[in-house]
């Protein structure tokens, strides 16, 4: 079996001395079903979100499996991965109870076209998938890994950053849009002094803003302003702690990319909190992770391919396909780019997209042998040495 293998459980299952429960969370209240030796019945109850009530809730089953005759020596507690994160799993694990957070996307469900769904039906079916997987048997499930919360923090300036740029982008396109429709069409919105020149501004008619255009657009122009204050300050609060911390925690490898030539510290700390910090096993492992696997639809003498499956991290796929259009720009010596021009030299219709995704998943590869353990990258170029 292969190590960090979450597909299928490493410990032997022994159902007559486990208590096991899955939880079917919401905001306001839980299901909780579970499978308790000694007893007949399948216990299903319905509790408000709370954890501790969940615990309590545990500590009363396995008081009625002991009166029945059973010897509980583990509990296991599993739910589907969600908007709630990892909290309930970290709370249960410091209790003494094994928690896992189930990838939704492994379970395996009906596939009528109009198929019962509920809550019940739902903590029956995370129930079946859950025993599979604590059997050791394949394909009924997999679970995700549990960050603690440093590791979760990490990911938040990265995403912040993410988030905010989007935001900008929205309200650039938003002004723009504003101005077109009044038929200004040569008026830069991303200069620093754009909103100071609204004033002086004419329509083709020779008229100036409207008044209640002018007031929505000056509001836009200062929310642009704040979003780009909060971007500039995300900036230098991270580049300020890898000055001053080079060798703290994850600094040594963000570092270690960003001297690659093309490679910035965005996107070193969005590949090193996203993808390199987990201890992914090979690397099938990790282009899988990344969502830069093929999606084969293979049956009878149809062969054909579906494209990417995106079932990994989407923000390293996306960041992967970006950074890989740069290495052709900034390392075009290296052995990577090389090996893509060589493809693509016969230049057929959609072979650079095609490809660009295959530089996208050996550069990712490459890139995590690179940090997590020094090996260099055939022909890579450097920043100089500050």
């Amino acid at each position: 079996m292969k190590r960090n293998d979450l597909s299928r459980s490493l410990v032997a299952f022994d159902q007559n001395s486990t208590l096991v429960a899955v939880v079917e969370l919401s905001l306001k209240t839980w299901l909780v079903a579970g499978l308790v030796p000694g007893l007949s019945r399948r216990p299903l109850k319905k509790q408000p979100a709370d954890p501790d009530a969940l615990v309590a809730r545990l500590g009363r089953w396995r008081d009625e499996a002991i009166e029945a005759g059973a010897e509980i020596s583990r509990m296991v507690v599993a739910f589907e991965a969600g908007r709630d994160g990892f909290w309930l799993a970290r709370f249960l694990r410091a209790r003494g109870i094994e928690a896992y957070v189930i990838h939704p996307s492994s379970v395996a469900v009906a596939r009528e076209h109009r198929r019962a769904k509920s809550d019940r039906i739902d903590t029956e079916m995370l129930m079946r998938a859950v025993l599979g997987w604590l059997r050791g048997e394949p394909k009924h499930c997999s679970m995700a890994a549990i960050p603690d919360l440093a590791e979760e923090d990490a990911k938040r300036p990265n995403r912040e950053h993410q988030h905010l740029t989007e935001v900008r982008t929205g309200l650039v396109s938003r002004l723009k849009s504003a101005l077109v429709r009044l038929g200004i069409r040569d008026f830069n919105v991303k200069l620093r002094k754009a909103a100071e020149r609204l004033a002086s501004l004419r329509t083709p008619e020779g008229e100036p803003l409207p008044a209640n255009t002018l007031a929505e657009l000056r509001r836009d122009f200062e929310r642009l302003a704040l979003v780009r204050a909060q971007i500039k300050t995300i900036e230098q609060t991270r580049l300020g702690r890898l000055a001053a911390a080079p060798r703290q925690g994850t600094h040594p490898m963000m570092l270690m990319l960003v001297k690659v030539l093309g490679i910035g510290v965005e996107t070193a700390d969005m590949l090193v909190h996203e993808a390199f910090t987990r201890s992914l096993r090979d690397r099938r492992a990790v282009a899988r992770y990344g969502g830069l696997t093929g999606a084969p639809d293979e049956s009878g003498s149809r062969r054909r391919e579906k494209g990417l499956a995106k079932a990994g991290n989407a923000r390293v796929r996306r960041g992967m396909l970006q950074l890989a259009w740069r290495w052709l720009m900034f390392q075009k010596g290296s052995a990577l780019a090389q090996w893509y021009f060589a493809r693509t030299a016969d230049r057929r219709k959609d072979i650079r997209k095609t490809m660009i995704v295959a530089l996208a998943r050996k550069l990712l590869i490459a890139l995590w042998r690179y940090a997590t353990a020094g090996e260099p990258i055939a022909g890579v170029v450097l920043r100089p040495a500050q």
